[in-house]
């Protein structure tokens, strides 16, 4: 079967990157997420039924019902009298955004959503939504380049399957060591190549695992814990993210757990880049441990369904079956719940409060 060469402009400059040796993954991975061409700025949508794959906020809106309630308490604890500022890493096409800002009471306080978007394609649609949406909301949304472009604050951090796409480097085990796992041009298409092993690995050691493992090294998704930690002066931070612990993965997952989809179906991560979405399991693990590293508390940590059922998603389930129109719509209603519920069981849900915060 022909496979697709993926665009012109970003296979160029991946063969430019690499040149005649090894480029490292979390390289590869960034040009053909995000470069100019790359699968983020691709006129494909990349979240939702048309695109490449669909977040639990795409399944049903109570998922972001949900998360509104949870924000609610957060600004209830904090009884802050001004807008309660919410940033949102890698808000994708602002589904979730949206739903909560259709759920929170509309003569309440006044919300802050700020976007961190570095895709610009995406910043349009979110820009184009915010106009289309944004009216009868009490939330007032903006942009950022970066989570503490504006200083430190007082609110909540929100990031939704944000940390698994960040770009990240794999590493194969052989014999006693780890080598680094890149990517080279073979005169007509990608391929793995191995180089000697990570010569800095930040935080926690690697861990022992057979020969031939192969582990995702998410490098920047632990950084992520600091920059929160430097901006988040009093709030909570909200991670959901599919993911295990690190010896659930290289015991569990001896192939890695490296993802590529392109229109909801699994393909060859080295086949037409650019045009195909690149994730990993979170390394949980690493992730909790670089959270206290970085002076962060963490208040709770546990599947998405367990969070989901505490932010009242059962209830919120029965009162909109008590409006549904009809019997179908009733049914289509639970079917998209238990799928939130049961078809994300990976998801995990890792809330942290910086040291003034951590108390309730």
């Amino acid at each position: 079967m022909a496979v697709p060469s993926g665009p012109a402009e970003v296979v160029a400059r991946l063969r430019d990157a690499a040149g005649e040796g090894v480029l490292r993954f979390d390289r590869f991975m960034e040009l053909a997420l995000y470069s100019p061409g790359g699968f983020y700025d691709s006129d494909v949508p990349a979240l939702g039924p048309a695109g490449a794959f669909y977040t639990a906020a795409h399944v049903t809106p109570l998922f972001g019902a949900a998360l509104a309630r949870r924000l609610e308490q957060e600004q209830r604890r904090l009884g802050i009298d001004r807008p309660f500022r919410v940033v949102e890493l890698g808000p994708g096409d602002g589904t979730l955004a949206f739903d909560v800002a259709h759920a929170l009471p509309a003569g309440g306080p006044a919300w802050e959503w700020t976007f961190v978007e570095r895709s610009p394609r995406l910043r349009a649609g979110l820009k184009a939504r915010i106009a289309a949406e944004g009216a009868g909301t009490p939330v007032t949304f903006g942009f950022s380049d970066a989570l503490g472009e504006r200083g430190t604050f007082v609110g909540a951090v929100v990031a939704n399957e944000f940390l698994d796409a960040l770009p990240f480097r794999r590493v194969v085990r052989r014999g006693a060591e780890w080598r680094e796992l890149g990517v080279r041009w073979a005169g007509s298409r990608f391929e793995w190549a191995e180089e000697p092993g990570p010569s800095r690995v930040p935080g926690e050691p690697l861990p022992d695992a057979e020969d031939g493992t192969r582990y995702e090294l998410l490098e920047r998704s632990e950084g992520s814990l600091r920059e929160v930690a430097d901006h988040l002066a009093e709030g909570v931070a909200l991670f959901l993210d599919y993911g295990a612990s690190t010896g659930e993965l290289v015991r569990g997952h001896p192939s890695g757990t490296l993802a590529a989809l392109r229109a909801h179906q699994a393909v060859d991560p080295l086949d037409a880049p650019g045009t195909a979405d690149l994730s990993a399991f979170v390394d949980f693990t690493r992730v909790r441990a670089a959270a206290v590293r970085a002076g962060l508390v963490e208040r709770s940590f546990r599947r998405q369904s367990e969070a989901l059922a505490e932010w009242g998603f059962g209830d919120l389930l029965e009162a909109a079956a008590g409006r549904a129109p009809s019997a179908e719509a009733t049914v289509k209603l639970r079917l998209a719940a238990k799928n939130v519920l049961f078809g994300f069981d990976t998801f995990q849900v890792l809330e942290l409060a910086s040291g003034r915060s951590a108390t309730s």
